[in-house]
């Protein structure tokens, strides 16, 4: 399944998937980001159980504010709606994959 962009517009859609979710805030100017991106973007087309998104701190900033965000890429996992797993910085697949499944 392809990545989903999220915006305030169907962030509630999103987050109310059923599917466990994972959101990849990120800024096109961040380097870290940038690493991290292709990574996500695997995971997505790998995983078709999880709905991927990523959300741009840049043109979204009241959905980075909602979850805390600080630092980025800030990678977030919610299950039923909730915030199961939140990881900052850039992280090799099998820890983004861990934060996804615990």
């Amino acid at each position: 399944m392809a990545v989903v962009k999220v915006n305030i517009n169907n962030f509630e859609e999103i987050r109310n998937s059923g599917k466990p979710v994972l959101l990849d805030f990120y800024a096109d100017w961040c380097g870290p980001c940038r690493m991290v991106s292709p990574i996500v973007d695997e995971i997505a087309e790998e995983n078709p159980q999880y709905l991927v998104g990523k959300i741009n701190v840049d043109e979204e900033p009241e959905l980075a504010q909602k979850f805390g965000v600080a630092s980025i890429p800030t990678l977030i996992a919610l299950k039923d709606g909730e915030i199961a797993g939140k990881s900052v910085g850039a992280k090799p697949k099998a820890q983004i994959l861990a934060i996804l499944e615990g």
